[in-house]
């Protein structure tokens, strides 16, 4: 009998090392970073699948921005929002997002 434990699972991925300035805290904590989906086998990952946008995230207050220093997280009225860790689209619903896994906050009405 033969078992095959695979799938595709998402992995942050560090662009630049050099850090940037952060808009929320104003620290130069911030990186350039992806979220790429990879083949995994036994839950290890081996071909790069999809490769993500790349956004700045701040090692300090959290904080997350596309590229261009937008917000990466925009509340909308659709029924589906954006994680703001991978920006996938989730259900309101939603505590935790499928595609990365993490926590997803909840919007203040």
């Amino acid at each position: 009998m033969f078992f095959f434990i695979g799938g595709i699972q998402p992995k942050t991925v560090e662009v630049n090392a050099q850090p940037r300035m952060c808009p929320s805290c104003g620290l130069h904590q911030a990186r350039l970073k992806r979220v790429d989906h990879y083949l995994s086998l036994f839950f290890i990952p081996i071909i790069r699948v999809q490769k993500g946008t790349p956004f700045i995230q701040c090692q300090r207050c959290g904080s997350i921005v596309k590229e261009s220093g937008e917000p990466h997280f925009t509340a909308s009225r659709d029924p589906t929002r954006t994680c703001p860790y991978c920006g996938s689209s989730v259900y309101p619903s939603f505590r935790f997002c499928p595609a990365c896994g993490k926590p997803l906050i909840k919007e203040s009405i």
